[in-house]
């Protein structure tokens, strides 16, 4: 979506002129804006007058756009008056079913979140490092401080690639260097893996949770990541490769490796129809088989 140079976007980039904008194409834009997070949850929309100059149109088309969103529970308060809100709580309208998968980043936090308001937190993870899992742990964290959630039991698993394979990804171009990528995946893994557990386990102490944390390790490099959430909800994503440069130690390396944080995000929930619900158990099937049989003990030790 572009507009008149001269005026700035909502995030304060210029973008260029095109003619003859529509209120879907508005639409199209302010919900990209939304779901990659550049306007948060509970974030004020600029006003109508505003938005209607940044996209060189009518007031009307805007306020078809804007109601376009709060149709599809992104935006609230939608008036002539009062600039609208970004939904407080985006998890189901970004993430439930029959949403469009989204990036990592975007839809694990508000699943994650949702989940700590059950009483009893069962999480399941599969993935290459911890590092998606501890970034979207910080909201229900933050609410659990703040008082406004309080599992009285949380117990998660995590299952990640054993320090003692050669991994298939992250690895060098050139299959003749050293392993020095693998020793940084390692200590990437390891570090995140303490992290979360710290931060889990220290619910004990300041709030009384009983909480339990358990890692183990593959014996393969995981193609896809997987997030189970209290027995009802699959979050299913791939580990799309790419040859990317790396520097490491003060020497660039070229690399093929996947961004999980950007990994689209698929979502499937129990009871959402029969293809959601066979998703969902097979996924418990098919982690706790692993959890069972070839998966071994973790340690965090280099």
């Amino acid at each position: 979506m572009v507009v008149d140079p001269k005026h700035a976007s909502v995030n304060g980039r210029e973008r260029s002129p095109r003619p003859h904008t529509s209120h879907r194409e508005v639409a199209d834009e302010l919900r990209s804006r939304i779901r990659s997070g550049e306007l948060r949850p509970g974030q004020r929309m600029p006003t109508q007058a505003r938005l209607a100059d940044e996209f060189g149109v009518e007031r009307g088309a805007v306020r078809q756009a804007l109601r376009i969103l709060q149709s599809e529970h992104l935006l609230t308060n939608v008036s002539k008056g009062s600039p609208a809100t970004v939904a407080p709580d985006l998890g189901k309208a970004l993430t439930g079913p029959g949403a469009p998968p989204l990036p990592t980043m975007v839809a694990l936090a508000p699943r994650i979140a949702e989940a700590f308001a059950a009483p009893h937190v069962e999480i399941d993870a599969l993935c290459l490092t911890s590092v998606s899992f501890n970034l979207a742990l910080g909201e229900p964290l933050r609410q659990i401080h703040a008082g406004r959630l309080k599992p009285a039991k949380v117990d998660v698993r995590v299952l990640m690639p054993s320090r003692e394979i050669d991994l298939a990804f992250p690895t060098p171009v050139d299959p003749s260097a050293d392993g020095r990528l693998q020793r940084r995946w390692l200590a990437h893994r390891n570090a995140q893996g303490q992290v979360l557990k710290h931060n889990l386990l220290a619910l004990r102490a300041t709030h009384g949770i009983d909480v339990q944390v358990t890692f183990r390790a593959l014996p393969f490099t995981p193609p896809v990541k997987l997030y189970l959430l209290n027995n009802t909800e699959a979050l299913f994503a791939y580990y799309t490769l790419s040859q990317r440069e790396q520097q490491i130690d003060h020497e660039f390396l070229q690399t093929y490796d996947a961004e999980g944080t950007q990994s689209m995000l698929f979502a499937f929930e129990q009871g959402a129809g029969l293809r959601d619900t066979t998703f969902v158990e097979q996924s418990h099937l098919w982690f706790n088989a692993l959890w069972e049989t070839i998966s071994s003990r973790m340690t965090f030790s280099t």
